[in-house]
């Protein structure tokens, strides 16, 4: 039991740090939208690339009211990213730590 206890832990650990690597993503994408960034720069194309896979849907689903002028699908990408932490890593934690009691 304590071997898949700790592999579960292992993954959420990786999971965890994912997650954070993908807001901070996104959090500098938001930024380089708000001063016309060079579109053929390779640091822009990489946000862009990395981070279009969770925005561009999250932008399909927004009401049209809200797509009228400021672009909310970082926060909502945000809000998203911040509830799987705290549903799935915490839980997945938790479920480490009583396996390792066993």
């Amino acid at each position: 039991m304590l071997i898949l206890a700790n592999l579960i832990y292992a993954l959420a650990t990786v999971l965890n740090i994912s997650i954070s690597i993908l807001i901070f993503l996104i959090f500098f994408r938001a930024l380089i939208g708000w001063v016309n960034a060079d579109p053929y720069n390779p640091l822009v194309q990489f946000l862009y690339k990395t981070t279009e896979p969770m925005l561009g849907p999250l932008r399909r689903i927004l009401p049209v009211s809200f797509r009228t002028g400021i672009d909310i699908s970082p926060i909502a990408a945000f809000l998203i990213l911040i509830f799987i932490r705290l549903l799935i890593v915490n839980t997945l934690i938790d479920l480490s730590i009583k396996w390792k009691m066993l």
